[in-house]
C-alpha cells in the first residue's frame, strides 16, 4: 500500500502473486466442494489414509489452479499501474469474460468442468432462462459481474455509496427472482426408474445374480409409490448404470429384460457391459477392450440399440499416463481397460426418441447438447453414484445433470444404482426423487419437446466470445505495459 495523510491505496498484484493467491483460493473451494475424492480414493480405490488424502491435495492444487490462471490473467490486465484508475477499471470489466474463458478450458481442455459457477443458480427458474441462450457459461458471467460490482464499491472511496447500492440491488432483484414459478410443465408419457442399490462390493455368484435379475424384473412391474403410480402403465422402463456384471452377452440377462419388455409392453434402457471386438487383435491376450453402455430393448423383447459412453472418467474406467502412473490401477476393478464410444447414438422409440447419456457425461454442457440437436426429444442419464458414498457429491452431480435439462429445454429422467434417482422437468426442477440407499422403483411423468434452444443449436458460442474478448484484453494490456517500458 501507498498513502498520503492517512489516504490508502492498494497496489496491483504482480503476476505471481496474483497466481499464486487463486491457486491457493481455488484449491480451498475444492478441498470444501470435493472433499469426497479422499472417501473414494480410500474406501472404493483400496488407497491407504496418506496416499488418499495425498490425491486429494493433488486434485485440489491441479483443479485450483484454473482459478490462479483467471487471477494471473486478471493481474495482467490490471498491469503495473498502481494508481490508474482506468486500467483498474478496465480490469474489472474484463474479469467476467476472463473467468467464463477459464471455465471454458476446464471443460474444453483440463476435462473437469465440475460444479462450474453457473449452477448454483440451477434453482433460480427465470434466471436460468439465460442459460437456453449461453449454456451454463452466461450464469456464470452474470455471477461474476455482480460481484465485480461489489469489488468497484470497495476499490472506489469516491463512490463507493452508490456502487454499493447498485450491485446491492442487482443481487437482490437477480435473487428475488427465484420465488417466480412457471406453472408445470406437460407431461403425457410414464417411466418406471430402477434403482437397485447393488452394493460396490457384492459377492456376484450365479445364484445371487439371478436373484437380483428376478428382483428387478418384479419391482420394474410393480414400481412404488411415485407421481405416476396412478397414471397409465409405462411407456419406458430403465435399468441404471450399477456394479452388476451386466454382461450384453450375458444370456440370464438378455432373458430378463426381453421378458420385462413384453410383459410391460414398454421398451426398457438397462446399463450393460460390452466388449469392443473391432478392437481386439489376432492372438491378443490383454484385456478385452471394455464398454459402459446402455442398451435399448423394444416392447417386442428385441434388443435394438445401443449407446457407448464416450466421454470416460479418468482413473475410474481408464487410467491417463498409465505408464507414468502405475499406481493408480488399484482405483477400480476395471480401470485401464473402457475404451470410448464413437457415436452419439439417439434412441428412436417410435413416437418419440431419447438422448441417453451416461454417469459423468452429465458434467459436459457442449456433449450433451449434441443430443438434442441430433433430435432427441426427451434425455436418459444412468449413472452409478454409489463411489461417493454419503457424501454431497450426488447432489452435485444432480445440479449439474438439472443444467443439462435447462440448457437444452428437456425432460431429464436420472436413474441411479442407489440415488440420487429422479425426473427434472425442462425448466430444472425436480419433480419427482426417489429416496437414496434403498431398493425401489420410481413410477414418473414425463414429457418430450422437439423444438431446440438457441444453445442447442449453437452450443457454447457465449463463452468462445468471452475467450476472444479475454484475450484482446490481456493482449492489449501486455502490449501497452511493453511499450511504456520501452518508452522508459
Amino acid at each position: 500500500m501507498s498513502g498520503a495523510k492517512g489516504a490508502q491505496s492498494l497496489l496491483p498484484a504482480t503476476a505471481g502473486q496474483a497466481f499464486l493467491l487463486g491457486w491457493l483460493s481455488g484449491a480451498i473451494t475444492y478441498a470444501g466442494s470435493c472433499y469426497w475424492v479422499m472417501y473414494t480414493m480410500h474406501v472404493y480405490g483400496g488407497l491407504a489414509t496418506p496416499v488418499a488424502l495425498g490425491v486429494q491435495l493433488l486434485f485440489c492444487f491441479w483443479v485450483g489452479a484454473q482459478t490462479g490462471l483467471f487471477t494471473l490473467l486478471l493481474a495482467l490486465v490490471a498491469g503495473k499501474a498502481a494508481k490508474s484508475r482506468p486500467q483498474i477499471a478496465y480490469a474489472l470489466v474484463a474479469a467476467p469474460f476472463l473467468w467464463v474463458a477459464v471455465e471454458l478450458s476446464r471443460s474444453r481442455i483440463v476435462g473437469l468442468p465440475w460444479d462450474l459457477l453457473g449452477n448454483a443458480q440451477v434453482d433460480n427458474i427465470p434466471l436460468t432462462r439465460l442459460a437456453t441462450v449461453t449454456g451454463v457459461y452466461g450464469l456464470s458471467f452474470e455471477i461474476m459481474l455482480v460481484n465485480t460490482a461489489f469489488a468497484a464499491a470497495i476499490l472506489n472511496r469516491q463512490r463507493w455509496k452508490p456502487l454499493l447500492g447498485a450491485a446491492v440491488f442487482a443481487a437482490a432483484v437477480l435473487q428475488l427472482s427465484a420465488f417466480l414459478q412457471p406453472p408445470p410443465a406437460p407431461a403425457s408419457l410414464s417411466a418406471t426408474l430402477v434403482q437397485p442399490n447393488f452394493s460396490l462390493d457384492e459377492n456376484w455368484t450365479p445364484q445371487h445374480f439371478r436373484q437380483a435379475l428376478d428382483a428387478m424384473l418384479q419391482k420394474s412391474l410393480a414400481p412404488d409409490a411415485g407421481q405416476g403410480q396412478d397414471h397409465d402403465p409405462a411407456n419406458l422402463i430403465v435399468w441404471p448404470e450399477s456394479p452388476a456384471p451386466f454382461w450384453i452377452s450375458e444370456r440370464g440377462l438378455r432373458t430378463t429384460a426381453s421378458q420385462l419388455a413384453i410383459k410391460a409392453h414398454a421398451d426398457v434402457i438397462v446399463g450393460v457391459l460390452a466388449v469392443d471386438e473391432s478392437l481386439i487383435k489376432p492372438g491378443q491376450t490383454d484385456p478385452e477392450p471394455l464398454l459402459n453402455a446402455a442398451a435399448l430393448i423394444a416392447p417386442d423383447g428385441n434388443w435394438t440399440a445401443r449407446y457407448d459412453k464416450i466421454h470416460l472418467v479418468p482413473f475410474g474406467e481408464y487410467v491417463p499416463f498409465k505408464s507414468l502412473l502405475g499406481f493408480a490401477h488399484q482405483l477400480t476393478r476395471e480401470v485401464g481397460n473402457f475404451v470410448p464410444g464413437w457415436k452419439r447414438t439417439v434412441f428412436d422409440m417410435g413416437s418419440y426418441k431419447i438422448g441417453p447419456f451416461i454417469c459423468y457425461e452429465s458434467i459436459f454442457p457442449n456433449e450433451v447438447r449434441q443430443f438434442a440437436l441430433h433430435g432427441a426429444e426427451v434425455f436418459v442419464n444412468i449413472s452409478d453414484d454409489a463411489w461417493y458414498g454419503r457424501t454431497g457429491a450426488p447432489g452435485q452431480h444432480l445440479n449439474m445433470a438439472r443444467m443439462r435439462a435447462i440448457e437444452n429445454n428437456r425432460w431429464l429422467l436420472l436413474d441411479t444404482n442407489n440415488g440420487i434417482t429422479a425426473v427434472v422437468d425442462p425448466v430444472g426442477r425436480v419433480v419427482e426423487q426417489a429416496p437414496r440407499d434403498v431398493f425401489t422403483a420410481l413410477s414418473v411423468r414425463f414429457g418430450t419437446v422437439s423444438s431446440t434452444t438457441f444453445y442447442t443449436r449453437h452450443g457454447d458460442w457465449f463463452a468462445w466470445l468471452c475467450v476472444i474478448i479475454g484475450v484482446l484484453s490481456v493482449s492489449y494490456s501486455v502490449i501497452n505495459s511493453y511499450r511504456r517500458r520501452a518508452s522508459g
